[in-house]
């Protein structure tokens, strides 16, 4: 007889008790879920703005905001490492250790991402030239100027998503989201100004971006003074660095940040492979990639506040209940993930018609969208959700061995043979992206289901 697979104990958890009963933990997802879909929209909205100037603009941008992308997930590992110490921390009780984290994480990331942005600007022409090859003279020249201003951006952001940790950290995500609707709507309207009120083009769509991100951190900064909460940051100009603590902050930013980055490179690899295909292909899989996108951002918001659940009942001693939080979550992310596929195949055709797309590129696009719906929902929550968790016990030197190995063996393997032996054109990036899928589920359910990732931070933590 098969032996029954135990995701987590009954009768150690207590359902009287729990940190985030039904009613709260709707209370902690739904709002980053809504702040994960207006982030996604922020980009969907210059896409589809800049769509109307030409082929080459939108070819531009879609492979700018791949390199942002992976620029962007290295400074939300350093968020990472932020709200899962400081969750630890409120679970535990120690306050005062916290609010002392989250001032490190502040210094950290202000000074990662200037030197980021100076170096980006520095020695933009030829960072572009190296991940994308030989491109078009037009689309290099948008390229560059949308990089360029995209760019100045970076400290804000960066800040920006330290602050919003802050805030998950302490089980308030709604005061993120709120923000977030703000700055998408001052994005929405700088995009309408800059880019057919002055006829700027991609210069204009990259304003908008980075006026939106001034305002989301200056008024995220501004949250994070009112007392009464559990992470409240003044008085910036007096921190100064404490390396024992910006040390720990950097055990878990850095495998997050060498996960994330690599996992971004991987895929500018693949895009740089489909960059050579024309721009026809270039625009299908730029729609492409946004619309799988927001069909993950259900589970994507589920895995953010999932961090927060188990790093808190880690910090209070629970560890079943940590287990019970990462089986729930799973669950949802597999609800909301095939019901935000079937919903954005629904919506694919009148979003490419919204967006002027050419009809050789939305018929590419629609084919890639059916691949897409039948399988993600069945690889993708199993593959991301449970990491979330994991990461949150501490276990994220496993996970970026596990993901980049994963993202490099399997996804940019496949797609570059499938590319390079039978001349296949973007539906490669997904064959390969279905593997990759599909080994990191075994991968993580299997290390789940082990317990060892509870071990690393959980054990070694001291307050």
């Amino acid at each position: 007889m098969l032996k029954k697979i135990r995701l987590y104990d009954r009768d150690k958890v207590d359902f009287g008790t729990l940190l985030y009963p039904p009613p709260q933990m709707s209370a902690l997802l739904f709002p980053i879920i809504v702040e994960q879909l207006l982030n996604s929209l922020m980009g969907m909205v210059d896409t589809i703005m800049v769509s109307n100037v030409g082929s080459e603009a939108i070819s531009a941008v879609s492979l700018v905001d791949s390199l942002n992308s992976m620029i962007i997930l290295i400074f939300s590992a350093m968020a990472s490492g932020a709200v899962i110490l400081c969750s630890q921390y409120i679970g535990h009780g120690d306050y005062k250790t916290g609010n002392e984290m989250a001032r490190q994480v502040v210094l950290t990331v202000l000074t990662c991402a200037v030197t980021v942005t100076v170096m980006g600007l520095l020695f933009r022409a030829g960072l572009l030239r190296l991940i994308f090859g030989k491109i078009e003279p037009v689309v290099m020249e948008n390229a560059l100027c949308y990089f360029s201003i995209t760019a100045l951006s970076y400290p804000f952001l960066a800040l920006f998503q330290a602050g919003s940790a802050f805030l998950r950290a302490g089980g308030n995500s709604a005061c993120p989201m709120k923000i977030s609707v703000c700055s998408n709507g001052l994005n929405a309207v700088g995009n309408l100004i800059f880019i057919f009120g002055l006829d700027m083009g991609v210069s204009g769509a990259a304003l908008g971006t980075l006026l939106s991100r001034i305002f989301g951190v200056i008024a995220v900064m501004i949250f994070l003074r009112r007392p009464g909460q559990a992470i409240v940051l003044r008085d910036y100009l007096s921190i100064r660095p404490d390396f024992p603590l910006i040390a720990r902050v950097l055990k878990i930013g850095v495998p997050t940040g060498i996960e994330n980055g690599m996992f971004q490179f991987g895929k500018l690899i693949i895009q740089s492979t489909v960059s050579a295909m024309g721009t026809m292909a270039i625009a299908a899989q730029a729609v492409t990639n946004i619309l799988e996108y927001i069909s993950g951002i259900f589970g994507i918001g589920v895995g953010i506040g999932l961090m927060t659940m188990v790093a808190q009942a880690l910090g209070a001693g629970r560890k079943e209940e940590a287990r019970y939080y990462i089986v729930k979550c799973t669950k949802l992310g597999f609800a909301g993930t095939l019901l935000s596929c079937i919903l954005m195949f629904a919506l694919a055709g009148p979003i490419l018609r919204l967006a002027g797309t050419e009809e050789a590129s939305a018929a590419l696009c629609m084919e890639m969208m059916v691949m897409i719906t039948l399988v993600k929902p069945l690889l993708w929550p199993l593959s991301f959700v449970p990491d979330y968790g994991l990461q949150a016990g501490g276990d994220v030197r496993f996970s970026m061995i596990m993901s980049t190995l994963s993202m490099w063996g399997a996804r940019v393997a496949l797609c570059v043979f499938l590319v390079k032996t039978f001349q296949m054109g973007p539906q490669a990036v997904w064959y390969g992206m279905f593997l990759d899928w599909g080994v990191r589920s075994i991968i993580f359910t299997l290390r789940f289901l082990s317990g060892k990732w509870i071990h690393v931070e959980y054990r070694e933590r001291k307050v």
